[in-house]
């Protein structure tokens, strides 16, 4: 077993996505993924999910960091379309045997598998957009400006805030552990396991409760500040609108 640190991924400042409004981009990406998730065919999400890509290579993100992001979504998506393809539908496309039972796949199924995995990938491919080219803070405070619950903000603040420490924690019981061979074999690996896990569990209650305690006695009284907006700019917004109208015909002719 292998911890890495999670790192903060920095892309490029002179992007123009980068300097756009994180409102603005945030309201694009919802409208979007509307568009992704309400489309009837395949093409319109894997186009978004193609410029998805472009961009994020254009804002500097490595390919490694783009496969790890996409892994799980491509991994659920495949999922979709196997349990789809041989579970659903009455025209059969091919079959086969195994162990004994007979095995088909549906033309219908592949369609439907299809299309909820190219809105899957259309929808996970806008996110990686906004998360590579927006500042999780300023990202939060485009959240709270759209009237979202402002107790799901503040959580989503301290739980990015602390997951870097539980994870420097992590990192140094999980080399202590592996100093002293205690991940030599399979039942070991998973008594060492257990324990990391345990010591997390542990170590998050008792950092809760000192946060807490500084925070209360620095004043802090449930209302987290946000960051302060500057006036929306004429030319971004007429730009947002462009851009969509655009997306909306793409959407209606592909």
């Amino acid at each position: 077993m292998a911890m890495h640190h999670l790192k903060a991924h920095t892309c490029d400042a002179a992007h123009p996505v980068t300097r756009i409004d994180p409102r603005v981009k945030l309201i694009c990406a919802l409208a979007l993924l509307v568009m992704v998730i309400s489309c009837r065919g395949v093409a319109f999400p894997l186009l978004v999910s193609v410029l998805s890509l472009a961009l994020c290579r254009s804002l500097g993100s490595p390919w490694r960091l783009l496969a790890l992001r996409f892994s799980e979504p491509l991994f659920i998506a495949a999922t979709v379309v196997l349990l789809k393809m041989f579970f659903s539908g009455s025209d059969p496309l091919f079959s086969f045997g195994v162990a004994g039972y007979e095995l088909s796949a549906y033309r219908e199924g592949l369609r439907e598998g299809g299309l909820i995995a190219s809105r899957i990938l259309g929808g996970v491919s806008l996110l990686a957009v906004v998360g590579f080219s927006t500042p999780f803070t300023e990202l939060m405070a485009a959240l709270s400006w759209l009237k979202v619950p402002q107790v799901l903000v503040d959580v989503a603040l301290f739980a990015w805030r602390y997951l870097f420490l539980l994870l420097e924690e992590a990192q140094v019981v999980y080399n202590a552990q592996k100093n002293r061979l205690g991940y030599v074999g399979y039942r070991r690996s998973l008594s060492s396991f257990g324990t990391l896990a345990g010591v997390l569990v542990i170590k998050a209650f008792d950092n809760s409760q000192s946060i807490t305690t500084a925070m209360v006695q620095r004043g802090y009284d449930g209302d987290m500040p946000m960051t302060l907006h500057r006036p929306l700019r004429l030319a971004e917004v007429a730009s947002a609108f462009l851009f969509l109208a655009a997306m909306i015909a793409l959407r209606s002719s592909v």
